[in-house]
């Protein structure tokens, strides 16, 4: 009898609102823990100076039910944490999932709409891609496009109506071919062989611009297949742009559906629209560029090294690698 009626009146003690003095003690601890390596946090938890009450026991689940049994307020500082702490501590959220910053193109947009404005910006492009050429550089130009999409069973989507250029970090040109259409300099610049535009479905993109504008772009190379090629042993993985910019640099690539959804057939696009087009051609520029670096997988294939072998014959300690930079 005497027994249960000190459990009673533990359980009782164990529902009953922390102290002041209990709080202080709970939230310096936490702060210690963060605050400290493995080591110091023992020792200041041992150290005099803490009056915190010795004898430990569990955290009543009174106050995990609701706010309302809280005896604190939500704008003190300490038992914010606390809070935060405890919710957290309920949870089940995936610890293995990660937030990587998002990526966004911090160069230069130049915005061209008229006829005689993407002419002029083609032009620039075309003066860039002679410079790379006297260079001797690899000469290559993040592409995609944009165009305002259809939600009705039986209407087709809209034209081409943005197209998104970027050859480094400093320049990116959106073209609002909706309403400039596309003039002979940037007919000439989506022509040139010896110019690669990238992307992710970059061939889609293309086949939808002759379809729509009757321009061909030539030398297209898909990042997906780039990214199989140099990263995948096996079976190879439908790549997206946001999963290679994830995968490849630890960074998340935006794509708001109320952007990329949007009209992209208005009469002159918004900043956000502007951002959105000049990442995209960005991040592809920038994926390109980092997937080069990656040597290619050893030689698997006997036969192309073979070939190789046949079509040249190779130096002494030469690799039988037919490796295309």
């Amino acid at each position: 009898m005497e027994n249960q009626e000190q459990l009673t009146t533990l359980i009782s003690d164990l529902d009953q609102p922390f102290t002041e003095e209990e709080l202080k003690a709970i939230d310096a601890a936490f702060e210690a823990v963060s605050s400290s390596s493995p080591t110091s946090s023992v020792r200041k938890l041992d150290s005099p100076a803490d009056h915190r009450p010795k004898t430990r026991r569990r955290l009543p689940e009174s106050i995990k039910e609701s706010k309302r049994k809280t005896p604190f307020k939500e704008n003190n500082s300490m038992s914010s944490t606390r809070l935060r702490w405890l919710k957290n501590l309920d949870s089940h959220q995936d610890k293995s999932t990660l937030i990587y910053p998002e990526v966004s193109f911090q160069g230069k947009i130049v915005y061209s709409r008229t006829a005689s404005e993407v002419d002029r910006a083609s032009k620039e492009l075309l003066k860039f891609v002679q410079a790379k050429k006297k260079e001797g550089g690899h000469i290559v130009l993040g592409f995609d496009i944009e165009w305002k999409p259809t939600f009705k069973r039986g209407v087709l989507p809209g034209k081409a109506a943005v197209m998104q250029i970027c050859g480094d970090a400093n320049h990116c040109h959106v073209m609002h071919i909706i309403h400039s259409g596309i003039p002979s300099s940037l007919r000439s610049l989506l022509e040139d062989p010896s110019c690669i535009k990238v992307g992710v479905n970059v061939g889609g993109d293309a086949n939808k611009v002759y379809k729509d504008h009757k321009v061909s772009v030539e030398a297209l190379e898909d990042l997906s297949s780039l990214a199989n090629q140099k990263l995948i042993g096996g079976n190879p993985k439908r790549w997206s742009l946001g999963s290679l910019t994830e995968t490849l640099i630890c960074k998340k690539l935006p794509k708001p559906s109320r952007i990329r959804l949007g009209n992209w057939e208005v009469a002159a696009l918004s900043k956000a629209q502007l951002q959105y087009a000049a990442t995209d051609a960005f991040a592809s520029w920038y994926i390109y560029e980092v997937l080069k670096k990656f040597p290619d997988p050893p030689c698997n294939k006997s036969e192309q090294v073979e070939t190789v072998a046949q079509q040249q014959p190779l130096a002494d300690g030469a690799a039988a690698c037919n490796i295309s930079d």
